[in-house]
């Protein structure tokens, strides 16, 4: 008989669950934070090695939540929504404005396997030789590597908050051997978290892990729910190009239905039918100008 391999997770009861002990956590010391994130990203280590979790829509919507926080500390007052419109409504031709592009540059730095090219894609503004000297600042732990690259970006440019947050993640990543960025660190910092250095500012990206990576666990429970509900009635629609269709969903936050492969009456009697299901949700409220999301 061939042993049956056990599953990491199987004594959590979902397929993304987190123990107790470290969804509340107070971290009031840096020894105390460091352990506290490890567990809590140890249990996003293990989210990522599901089949059932839709990988790609996880990362864009928590690519969403980071662009929310960045806007958030620079004072503006777009929210999800707002940001959402920026991106999907544009015409040919039309720019997204300060908003619209920190959420471009978070969703095209999560969307693809981190690499200088894939990170100077998503900003534009730097040169890929400091891009790479940055990402490369920090050495020892990943999150000692994450909040080194952060200050050594801080330091040379004070108003590039994004770039050194995305730089942050990747170091991350790179470091916990992820293929793909995660936006973690966003969420978690606070504007003053962002004028720290050394230690202090390990200490804050270390509590801010805690929160960021428990609440990307819990939202991986969600979208996999979500998306095995959406595989489930896929086989109940008609519509040609339904399967490319259904396959979006579970990559976008967020998609028109303009945007998919099927003729504009088609692509909105879809959406209408998905929604019926149950297996999409429409995010604006308005009449026109929907936009839809698993």
């Amino acid at each position: 008989m061939t042993p049956v391999r056990p599953d990491p997770l199987s004594a959590l009861g979902t397929p993304s669950g987190i123990p107790s002990w470290i969804s509340s956590a107070r971290a009031e010391a840096l020894e105390d934070a460091v352990f506290f994130s490890g567990a809590a990203l140890c249990q996003l280590h293990l989210v990522f090695e599901r089949v059932d979790v839709p990988h790609a829509l996880l990362r864009d919507r928590l690519a969403l939540r980071a662009a929310e926080a960045c806007v958030a500390l620079s004072g503006r007052p777009e929210r999800a929504g707002e940001l959402r419109d920026a991106l999907h409504l544009l015409r040919p031709g039309d720019l997204p404005g300060p908003a619209g592009e920190t959420c471009l540059a978070w969703r095209r730095a999560a969307e693809r396997p981190v690499s200088i090219k894939a990170l100077g894609r998503a900003l534009p503004a730097f040169e890929p030789g400091q891009i790479a000297t940055w990402l490369d600042a920090g050495k020892g732990a990943p999150v000692t590597r994450a909040a080194m690259a952060l200050e050594a970006v801080l330091r040379e440019a004070p108003r590039a908050e994004i770039a050194g947050l995305i730089l942050a993640d990747a170091a991350l990543a790179q470091s916990l051997s992820w293929d793909h960025l995660v936006p973690l660190l966003a969420t978690g910092l606070k504007r003053a978290d962002l004028r720290k250095q050394g230690d202090d500012l390990r200490f804050a990206c270390h509590r801010a892990l805690i929160a960021s990576a428990v609440e990307g666990v819990r939202l991986s429970t969600d979208l996999a729910r979500r998306a095995a509900h959406l595989k489930a009635v896929a086989p109940k629609l008609r519509a040609k190009a339904s399967g490319e269709a259904v396959e979006m969903f579970l990559t976008c936050d967020a998609i028109a239905a303009s945007a998919l492969p099927l003729p504009d009456r088609a692509a909105r009697r879809l959406c209408d039918r998905l929604v019926d299901l149950g297996a999409v949700r429409e995010l604006t409220g308005r009449d026109t100008f929907r936009l839809y999301g698993v």
